[in-house]
């Protein structure tokens, strides 16, 4: 770090970089405390996502046998994920995703030569393919926003702990050298005033001797 000026300049511009810091400081911690509410928001709807894919895996699973008795057609290969959709918003000043749709290729099958639970399961493998869709969806929105909050974290702590402190520091270091000079000013001044004065005494004194 470069040694700062023991001017009244310097003290000048320190002071204006005090005040910015001070002045920014509560944006940058308003946007902490915003994305660290986003991300624990994020986390919980990451936990829902799971428990909803969970409580829909154990459902479609409940049809393991019927599945792997012979059917005319495979379940499996009858949808598709066509396109999952997602709008963006910005939060706190970062671009987060959202699930919006999920659209399936659905291949045509006989009503008369299959089961009829085969359209209840169709249903719980597009329900379980949104429910994945939207864990990882809502995981990248955790992940942007924690990102983010790191590094707004990180910026934070700098003005708290170093930046501020150290504009304070510097503050003090030359106003008290200011200080110590204007003082050995005002004793030089004195001590001159005194050698004067003394010096009108010892003159008068030598012209009474002279009379």
């Amino acid at each position: 770090m470069a040694e700062i000026k023991l001017t009244k300049n310097e003290l000048r511009a320190q002071q204006t970089k005090l005040n910015q810091l001070l002045k920014y400081l509560p944006t940058l911690q308003l946007k902490k405390a915003m994305l660290q509410a986003e991300v624990n928001e994020a986390r919980q709807e990451i936990v829902h996502c799971e428990q909803v894919y969970k409580e829909t895996h154990a459902w479609v699973e409940g049809f393991g046998e019927l599945l792997s008795a012979k059917l005319s057609v495979n379940p499996m290969t009858l949808v598709s994920v066509r396109e999952v959709k997602r709008r963006f918003e910005n939060i706190a000043g970062v671009e987060v995703p959202y699930f919006e749709s999920i659209s399936f290729d659905e291949k045509p099958y006989s009503l008369f030569d299959t089961p009829v639970w085969l359209d209840g399961v169709l249903n719980g493998l597009k329900k379980l393919a949104e429910s994945w869709a939207k864990i990882k969806i809502a995981e990248e929105k955790r992940a942007a926003l924690e990102k983010e909050l790191r590094e707004v974290s990180i910026r934070v702590n700098l003005f708290e702990k170093i930046l501020i402190p150290r504009a304070l520091k510097n503050i003090k270091k030359i106003k008290v050298f200011l200080g110590d000079q204007q003082l050995a000013a005002v004793s030089q001044a004195k001590v001159a005033k005194n050698k004067i004065e003394e010096h009108k005494k010892f003159a008068a004194e030598a012209r009474a001797h002279a009379y």
